[in-house]
């Protein structure tokens, strides 16, 4: 059995406790998880159920209190800076905000570019490499000469994942990288995902709470409940048929055209939501 790209082991992350000698508060219980090498394991789970905190443990922005995190058969638990400006390579981040996410005061070739020229390419060999992103996320070639402000959010989306591709990564965090979009807007940049790695072999790691957002982009599916793992298995059972109550009920919770058949969803959360959520299953 091949060795996974990134191999999550019993992590444990505690943030500090509010007030005065407040004790820390452990947000992930110790979480296992793997990722193979072109694949989309999604997590999924609600607001404080720390899918976002397991993103930013394997990213290096928060800090590990047990456990270990390896990618690629390194363990990159407590890499220093050093070791992390390595690894933003093979490892890259899309996050929720568009709008936020890029400096306003660059020009998109120069977003595009920069990180390219840190690393030690040519400023030619950048610009190359810019118009090749530019064409895989669906943008003109001349959006290199504008700014951030003069594209909507899903443009500016389709910036960020160009810029997450562009050092030609072998994992990509993606943290919410769609909710702050519209529907319609939704559905294209996810399946821009799709399209993107089937063609570069590129695995992600796709935080979500919206079980819909999850099946669309999943080949698996990991589900968090207050820090740890109630239920996981292939994308198509566990976002179908979810055999943990918690599961249940975010499939539930998605909205569905249908008045009657909504009506008869939210009885059923109600029914599901006065059964105890029982503890990791799977």
């Amino acid at each position: 059995m091949t060795t996974p790209l990134l191999d999550v082991g019993d992590l444990r992350v505690s943030y500090p406790g509010r007030g005065f000698r407040a004790r820390p508060h452990e947000v992930l219980h110790g979480v296992s998880l793997s990722v193979r090498e072109g694949e989309t394991l999604g997590l999924v789970g609600e607001s404080g159920s720390g899918k976002t905190t397991i993103g930013r443990a394997v990213l290096g922005l928060v800090k590990a209190d047990g456990g270990r995190i390896h990618f690629h058969g390194q363990d990159i638990t407590h890499a220093p800076a050093r070791v992390r400006r390595i690894l933003a390579r093979d490892i890259q981040v899309v996050f929720q905000d568009p709008y936020t996410s890029l400096n306003p005061s660059l020009t998109i070739g120069d977003i595009l570019s920069e990180p390219l020229v840190v690393q030690g390419a040519s400023p030619a060999d950048a610009r190359a490499r810019v118009r090749e992103l530019l064409d895989q996320v669906g943008l003109p070639a001349d959006a290199s000469e504008r700014l951030p402000r003069e594209f909507s959010g899903g443009q500016r989306q389709r910036v960020a994942i160009a810029r997450a591709l562009a050092p030609r990564p072998r994992l990509i965090v993606c943290d919410e990288p769609v909710s702050a979009l519209d529907l319609s807007t939704q559905a294209r940049v996810l399946d821009l995902f799709v399209d993107i790695q089937r063609r570069t072999g590129v695995a992600y790691l796709f935080v979500s709470h919206d079980l819909t957002v999850i099946r669309h982009v999943s080949h698996r599916v990991t589900v968090l409940y207050r820090g740890d793992i109630v239920e996981t298995g292939p994308a198509d059972r566990v976002t179908s048929t979810p055999e943990h109550p918690y599961t249940q009920r975010l499939l539930l919770a998605a909205p569905v055209a249908d008045p009657l058949r909504q009506r008869q969803r939210r009885e059923e959360r109600r029914r599901l939501a006065a059964t105890p959520t029982a503890g990791p299953r799977g």
